[in-house]
């Protein structure tokens, strides 16, 4: 069976919460488009978000932005795609005439939301639709400041909902928030994601939600509910237990009795390391991933331990920060989804999304080692001040010893 590719990028609110997906298409892996036909194009993207890869995998509970070309607005074929799941972008290479413009009249009365996309200037073409769509995508990569106040200011004129495209850095981001643009979209919040039709991993989800039981002491009620349902989850569980329980008389034969056994602490790093090694079957860049994922949260927790010998919760954040800062790369995932999903402390999600912060020094330290970059290495060791360089070797030593130990365990309970 082939490989089904789909692009996935987020739509977000001023909070920067998800509201949406841009679905894209693509041919591969490869995080780009190389589109020669328009209509070929969007039908792709319909067929495999709906046929192929299904449209609940795709998108949750939000809606789907699909790029629309003349010849599929004005197919009966669009009728298909239920109204509730997408909003039909009409793509800025269809010319705007009277047959055009009674088409999405159409759509609209039969329950769609209809955008434009790539709006650069406010024309009298553009100016026929602004009563009927919903949504305006401005194209603030190709306008200069002045020129996108213009183009705001034009278009509050009308009911629809400004969405900034194209938002590639900090400062436009900034802009695009004080003209009162709604909704964002670019490579600054996020690149696009690559759906792939042969990766259903449906226990992800599981687990991160397991996580966030066990990160926030939950009730031991509601993970062995959410055990329960995953039945792979708990053979896992029940057999790493009894592998590492062999001084007990008895055989653990229950899920609560092997969370009792195992403790928050150890599951909590049992559910991050099995994170990594669900996507390590694959073997290549997932298995290189679990490796430094794991190297990186040893080596935070040894660092924190130097800098506050007693503080075994502060070792424990160092940790989780550690593992979880390799999650974005390793399933494609907005980093900002799995800090919502989570709700981790603030010091860790600061270290996640900014760098800053004492993690967020650390997880820097640890980055630039990565790189062999020696002068900033000395630097944020100067900064630190209680961590010398031959400190920092001996701990990366003990960190490689145990991601090695880890990886052999994590890699034998999938088997």
């Amino acid at each position: 069976m082939l490989n089904v590719f789909l692009g996935r990028q987020p739509i977000l609110d001023r909070k920067q919460n998800l509201i949406a997906y841009e679905l894209l298409f693509r041919a591969g892996s490869g995080n780009s488009a190389d589109i020669t036909n328009d209509v070929e194009a969007s039908a792709n993207v319909v067929i495999n978000a709906y046929g192929q890869l299904g449209i609940q995998r795709v998108l949750g509970r939000q809606r789907g932005f699909i790029n629309v070309s003349r010849e599929l607005l004005m197919s009966d074929a669009i009728l298909l795609l239920p109204t509730r799941h997408v909003v039909l972008e009409l793509l800025e290479s269809i010319s705007i005439t009277e047959e055009v413009v009674q088409r999405c009249l159409e759509l609209k009365r039969l329950g769609y939301r209809l955008a434009l996309d790539d709006v650069t200037q406010v024309d009298d073409q553009i100016r026929q639709l602004l009563p009927i769509v919903n949504v305006v995508k401005v194209d603030v990569l190709t306008l200069t400041e002045n020129e996108i106040g213009c183009v705001v200011e034009t278009l509050k004129n009308w009911r629809v909902t400004l969405l900034a495209e194209k938002v590639d850095n900090q400062a436009r981001a900034g802009i695009c928030m004080a003209m009162g643009f709604e909704l964002f979209q670019g490579y600054y919040f996020a690149r696009p994601e690559i759906v792939k039709g042969r990766q259903i991993e449906p226990a992800k989800l599981s687990l991160l939600q397991l996580l966030a039981l066990v990160t926030h002491d939950g009730e031991i009620d509601g993970i062995e509910q959410l055990l329960k349902h995953q039945p792979g989850l708990s053979y896992n569980l029940l057999r790493m237990v009894n592998s590492v329980a062999a001084a007990f008389p008895h055989k653990i034969g229950s899920i609560r009795q092997a969370v009792m056994v195992l403790g928050y602490r150890q599951l909590q790093r049992w559910v991050q390391l099995l994170l990594f090694a669900s996507n390590a079957s694959g073997g290549g860049m997932s298995n290189a991933l679990m490796q430094t994922a794991a190297v990186r949260g040893k080596l935070m927790e040894s660092i924190a331990a130097i800098d506050r010998p007693g503080d075994r919760n502060y070792h424990d954040q160092a940790f989780m920060t550690g593992i979880m800062s390799l999650l974005d790369a390793l399933f494609g995932i907005d980093i900002r989804q799995i800090v919502d999903k989570l709700q981790m402390p603030d010091e860790i999600i600061q270290a996640l999304l900014t760098r800053e912060g004492r993690f967020g020094q650390l997880l820097r330290l640890i980055e630039a080692s990565e790189k062999g970059d020696r002068m900033q290495v000395d630097a944020i060791l100067a900064g630190l001040g209680f961590l010398d360089m031959p400190s920092l070797r001996q701990a990366e030593l003990g960190a490689l010893k145990w991601a090695s130990h880890i990886n052999q365990q994590a890699s034998s309970a999938h088997k």
